[in-house]
């Protein structure tokens, strides 16, 4: 499996996107997402280069293994 590394954040947007995340809003320099049966949403940074341990916690977060994760990068 690949090792995490750092990305953009309109990837890590992407990669929520396709697992059935919507943006329910933007601040100024936050992405809040949220899915159904979660009961809390994700807030992503918007970095040029967001670090593997916000990654990490956004996976756990979003109940998302790291298969799913790189499925979805792609």
């Amino acid at each position: 499996m690949p090792k995490l590394t750092s990305v953009h954040y309109q990837a890590l947007v992407k990669v929520f996107m396709k697992a059935g995340f919507v943006i329910v809003r933007r601040e100024s320099s936050h992405i809040m997402m949220e899915k159904k049966d979660l009961p809390r949403p994700l807030v992503i940074p918007s970095y040029p280069e967001v670090p593997v341990s916000i990654i990490r916690g956004l996976l756990r977060s979003a109940c998302m293994t790291r298969e799913e994760y790189f499925r979805n990068l792609r």
